[in-house]
C-alpha cells in the first residue's frame, strides 16, 4: 500500500461523496477475508492500516485459557504472560501473524470487495437522496421502453415509468423531456429502484404548486384532487384569507397558470372549484360547469340528491358519468343527479318546511 492509495481515497471522497471511512473499512474487511481465504485460517484477525507510511499488519486475536483446545482461537495464560505479565485468563491476546506475501494476494481480493463496497455506498447515497423525494415531482428525460416500462433517466439513476401509470393520450419518445411524480423507492440486492407515474393526482397537485405562488406559499391550499388521467381532473381550493381569490389565483392572469399544467398533461381538462366545509356549496361546485338548483344532504348516509334544471342534466352527469364520478371523488360524498321535472314527479322537490336554496351565475349560495 502506499500514497496512491491514500489519494484514491481522497478523490472518492471528494468526487463521490463517499466517506474515507467507509472505504477504509471496505479495504480492512476484504483484507481479513483474503488472509482466511488464501491461507486457510480461521481464527479472528484485525488488520492495522496506517495510510501515512503505507503499510498493514496482520493481528490474530485469541482469548487466554487456561487449557488449550484450539491454538488458533486461543493461548494459554502461560503463553500469554510471557508476552505480557499482566493478561490473564478471559484477556484477548493480539499477536501479528502478516505473512511475507500477503500484500499481493490480498491487493487482488481487496480491489474486487472495494469496488464491491463503493458501488453499494454509492447506493446508499443514491437512496438517500430519493427517499426524500418521494411523493415529489422530478423532471427526467426518457430514454427507452419495453412492453412494461418506460425508462426515464433523473440524472443519477434511470426511473420506471409502468403502464398502467402513463397517460393514455401521451406517446413517449426517446429523449422527451417529461414530469413524473415519485411514488415509491426501493431498496433491492441490485441498487435503489424508483417508481414514478404521470397519472397521480399527486403529480396535478404538485403541478399547481409549481405554478401558483399563492399555493406554494400556503396563501391557497388545495383540499383535494380528483383525476382521470389523460381526460379530465377537478381539484378544490381554499382560503383563509378573504381577500384573496382561491380559485382565481389558480386560473392565472388569462388562464396562463392553469393552461400552463393543461399544457404539461397534454391537454387533460382541469375543472378548479372553491371548496367548502358545507356540502351543499361543496357538492354544488363540484358539479361545475352545470348549474344546480337544490343540494339535499343525508348527514347519516354521507349521501346527496342533487336537482339540477332539465337541459342541464346531461352536463351534470357528463360524458360517461365522469363529471358526477369526479365530483364525488372530490367531495368523498355520494351524488344522485335528478332533474327538476323527475325531482318534482317523486314529490323530493320542492322540499316542504325548508329554506330552499339556488345558485346565482357565480355558484354562491342565495336565499330564495
Amino acid at each position: 500500500m502506499s500514497s496512491e492509495l491514500l489519494d484514491a481515497l481522497v478523490l472518492l471522497e471528494k468526487e463521490k461523496g463517499i466517506s474515507r471511512d467507509v472505504i477504509i473499512e471496505a479495504i480492512e474487511a476484504a483484507l481479513v477475508s483474503a488472509y482466511k481465504r488464501n491461507f486457510n485460517q480461521a481464527q479472528n484477525v484485525r488488520i492495522d492500516m496506517n495510510l501515512e507510511r503505507g503499510t498493514m499488519r496482520v493481528f490474530a486475536r485469541k482469548d487466554v485459557v487456561d487449557q488449550v483446545f484450539d491454538a488458533r482461537l486461543e493461548v494459554s495464560v502461560e503463553e500469554a504472560q510471557r508476552i505480557d505479565p499482566n493478561y490473564q485468563v478471559e484477556d484477548v491476546v493480539e499477536m501479528e501473524v502478516t505473512p511475507k506475501d500477503f500484500g499481493r494476494i490480498a491487493a487482488q481480493t481487496a480491489k474486487q470487495v472495494v469496488t464491491q463496497r463503493v458501488r453499494e455506498a454509492e447506493r446508499g447515497i443514491i437512496y438517500s437522496e430519493f427517499i426524500d423525494r418521494e411523493e415529489d415531482i422530478m423532471t427526467g428525460i426518457v430514454q427507452r421502453q419495453d412492453s412494461r416500462f418506460i425508462y426515464v433517466s433523473l440524472g443519477k439513476i434511470e426511473a420506471l415509468l409502468p403502464v398502467n401509470e402513463q397517460m393514455p393520450n401521451e406517446h413517449y419518445k426517446p429523449h422527451d423531456r417529461i414530469k413524473v411524480f415519485l411514488t415509491k423507492v426501493e431498496k433491492t440486492s441490485k441498487g435503489p429502484q424508483i417508481f414514478v407515474s404521470r397519472t397521480h393526482p399527486g403529480l396535478l397537485k404538485r403541478l399547481f404548486e409549481i405554478e401558483v405562488p399563492e399555493i406554494y406559499d400556503g396563501t391557497v391550499e388545495i383540499k383535494s384532487v380528483a383525476r382521470e388521467a389523460g381526460d379530465r381532473s377537478k381539484i378544490s381550493v381554499h382560503s383563509e384569507n378573504t381577500e384573496v381569490d382561491p380559485v382565481g389565483s389558480c386560473v392565472g392572469p388569462k388562464g396562463q397558470r392553469v393552461q400552463a399544467i393543461v399544457n404539461e398533461l397534454k391537454g387533460e381538462k382541469i375543472d378548479i372549484v372553491k371548496w367548502s366545509e358545507d356540502p351543499v356549496v361543496f357538492v354544488a361546485n363540484a358539479l361545475s360547469p352545470s348549474k344546480v338548483i337544490e343540494v339535499i344532504v343525508s348527514e347519516d348516509e354521507k349521501a346527496t340528491t342533487v336537482i339540477v334544471p332539465d337541459f342541464q342534466l346531461s352536463l351534470a352527469i357528463g360524458k360517461r358519468g365522469q363529471n358526477a364520478r369526479l365530483a364525488a371523488k372530490l367531495t368523498g360524498w355520494k351524488i344522485d343527479i335528478k332533474s327538476e321535472s323527475d325531482a318534482r314527479e317523486a314529490g323530493i322537490y320542492p322540499v316542504d318546511n325548508e329554506k330552499l336554496l339556488s345558485f346565482d351565475e357565480e355558484d354562491d349560495l342565495v336565499e330564495e
